[in-house]
C-alpha cells in the first residue's frame, strides 16, 4: 500500500491515518507532497481527484478521506483491532470518531496543528472552550467506560485514538489546561514510536508557513 500524505508538521488528517498504520505495524510506502508550493495541486490531482490528500493507493484501489481510509483497512485486515472489539465500545468509539471528522470547527481554525511549535497558549474564544471541554469529556467517558485496564480511550490503541492524535497536538502545542486524566492519556499518546517518529520529520521539514507558524 502507498500513504499520500502532505507535510508532517501542519496535516492533522494525513496524521491520522498514517499513525493508526505506524502504530499497527501494517506496511507501506509513503509520498510526501509539501502544501503551499506552485506544484502542489498539480501533484495531488495525480492521486486524487477531491484535491487533497490523505490517499491511500491498494492496488488498483484508491481511497481518499481519513477516515475513509481507516474504515478501509478495518475492512481488509480484520484481524487487527482497528476498532475496538466490544460492539457497544465500537459503536461508541465510531460516533466520537465521526465527531472528530464532522466537528470542532472553531478548535480547528483557533488552534491549527503545527507538531514544530513550542508550547504556548493563544487568546481563543468562548466556542473554542466548548469543543475543547466536550472534547476533555469525551476522553474520560470514553476511558471510563471502556478503556479498563488499557492505556488509550478504548484499551488498546485503535482507530478513535488515531482520530483524536492532531487534537492531542494541539492541546500539547497551544498548552490547553486539561484535566489530569486527560493529560495522562496525551503523555501516552505522544509517547508512541509512531508519535515520535512523525514528530521528528515535522521537525526536520524544511517547508514553513506563515500562517501557522507565525501565531506568537
Amino acid at each position: 500500500m502507498k500513504l499520500v500524505i502532505a507535510n508532517k508538521a501542519y496535516s492533522s488528517w494525513s496524521f491520522r491515518p498514517w499513525i493508526l498504520m505506524k502504530a499497527l505495524a501494517l506496511p507501506f510506502e509513503e509520498e510526501l507532497i509539501p502544501l503551499y508550493q506552485p506544484d502542489t495541486a498539480s501533484r495531488i490531482a495525480r492521486y486524487s481527484q477531491a484535491g487533497r490528500v490523505p490517499v491511500l493507493i491498494d492496488g488498483d484501489i484508491t481511497v481518499w478521506d481519513s477516515l475513509s481510509i481507516i474504515e478501509y483497512l478495518a475492512e481488509t485486515r480484520p484481524d487487527l483491532a482497528i476498532w475496538p472489539r466490544d460492539r457497544a465500545a465500537r459503536a461508541h468509539a465510531r460516533s466520537l470518531s465521526n465527531e472528530m471528522h464532522s466537528g470542532f470547527m472553531p478548535l480547528r481554525a483557533a488552534l491549527p496543528m503545527n507538531m514544530r511549535r513550542a508550547p504556548k497558549p493563544v487568546p481563543h474564544d468562548d466556542d473554542v472552550d466548548t469543543a475543547i471541554d466536550r472534547i476533555c469529556q469525551a476522553f474520560i467517558e470514553a476511558r471510563d467506560r471502556f478503556g479498563g485496564a488499557g492505556a488509550f480511550l478504548y484499551g488498546d490503541f485503535s482507530a478513535a485514538d488515531a482520530m483524536y492524535a492532531p487534537v492531542v497536538s494541539r492541546f500539547h502545542g497551544y498548552a490547553v489546561p486539561v484535566p489530569p486524566a486527560v493529560k495522562a492519556y496525551m503523555e501516552v499518546v505522544m509517547a508512541l514510536p509512531a508519535w515520535k517518529e512523525w514528530h521528528a520529520d515535522a521537525m526536520a521539514e524544511p517547508w514553513y508557513e506563515p500562517r501557522y507558524d507565525d501565531m506568537g
